[in-house]
């Protein structure tokens, strides 16, 4: 049986961390060293609130195409906000980015097309995510996606 949540630090400039119930949120200027130990928290805070493996790794997943996609669009060393947190055995994770016009677009070409260079990345939120949401937030907008079964 899960102990609960691990206890958070900040251990990495350019990164605040605050624990919520069975959760987290990351204040991070986007590197891949703060991105690396977000998705390990990820995984270990998930996993300690009884979130199924699988789900908390397709939440590390999502959070890698999320974090990457605020990072192509507004470039190296963005801004942003992550949210993770379990509800019930489903995973919500959440990155706000800084340009609240500038939203996903899915590419016309199949996956396994070698003609997509981009959009491929919603493709596969759409096979993980039970939900995913664009909206307005106070710093730009949200991406929020729900996993695994409710």
């Amino acid at each position: 049986m899960a102990s609960g949540p691990p206890a958070l630090s900040a251990s990495e400039p350019g990164l605040y961390l605050l624990h919520h119930d069975c959760g987290f949120v990351a204040y991070l200027v986007a590197a891949q060293a703060r991105l690396s130990l977000v998705r390990h928290l990820t995984e270990e805070i998930l996993a300690a609130c009884g979130v199924p493996a699988d789900t908390a790794a397709a939440a590390q997943l999502v959070l890698s195409e999320l974090v990457g996609n605020a990072v192509r669009a507004c470039g190296d060393d963005v801004p942003v906000v992550v949210e993770v947190y379990a509800s019930g055995t489903q995973a919500v994770v959440s990155v706000h980015d800084p340009l609240p016009d500038l939203l996903p677009e899915p590419s016309e070409s199949a996956m396994d097309s070698d003609m997509a260079e981009s959009g491929r990345g919603l493709h596969l939120l759409g096979l993980l995510c039970t939900d995913i949401t664009v909206s307005p937030s106070p710093i730009g907008k949200q991406i929020r996606c729900v996993l695994g079964p409710g």
